[in-house]
């Protein structure tokens, strides 16, 4: 595995564990998703429903590939023993993905305008200055919007170990100036 994707599975759990307390849990998602949701307030409500169940299915579907003690919540040492599989995770990393995209994209264009993947991303957890130099690796219209299928291949991408020097990588350390 690359050094690379290994920092990227560590900023992602730590992002993950919206409480703090080191482990991931079904109580993170549900925090995640609604802060997310927030940070959507022109998307409708099937696209908002829609993210809240495809953070409950990656929720279910990371407890059910990396629980590996059947604890009912995920160590860091268990995400990144797993999570960077990308065979294992390709379809719910895709129906994430995808589903966060959407969520981007509230007139259905399909693009995304760089204040709403702001507001997303910081959402998330991420810091500002990487959000803009993720958005400017992905390479923006001239209207300043990004295509939904850019965004949803640089998760996926995000999550393949064999990948370096990706758009994401603006997102792993310190912020960027």
């Amino acid at each position: 595995m690359r050094a690379e994707a290994l920092s990227r599975a560590k900023v992602v759990f730590t992002l993950f564990d919206a409480d703090g307390n080191g482990y991931l849990e079904s109580e993170d998602f549900d925090l995640m998703a609604g802060r997310v949701v927030q940070a959507a307030p022109d998307a409708g409500e099937a696209e908002k429903d829609a993210l809240r169940d495809a953070f409950r299915q990656w929720w279910e579907f990371l407890l059910g590939e990396l629980d590996a003690n059947r604890d009912g919540r995920i160590s860091l040492e268990e995400f990144t023993a797993g999570v960077l599989t990308p065979e294992r995770f390709r379809d719910a990393l895709g129906a994430f993905a995808g589903t966060l995209a959407a969520l981007g994209d509230p007139d259905g264009d399909g693009l995304v305008e760089r204040p709403l993947f702001e507001a997303l991303m910081t959402a998330i957890g991420f810091q500002h200055a990487n959000i803009h130099a993720l958005f400017d690796a992905f390479g923006p219209t001239d209207e300043d919007r990004i295509t939904t299928g850019t965004w949803i291949n640089g998760i996926k991408e995000f999550y393949s170990p064999d990948h370096a020097d990706i758009p994401g990588d603006h997102l792993v350390g310190d912020p960027v100036s």
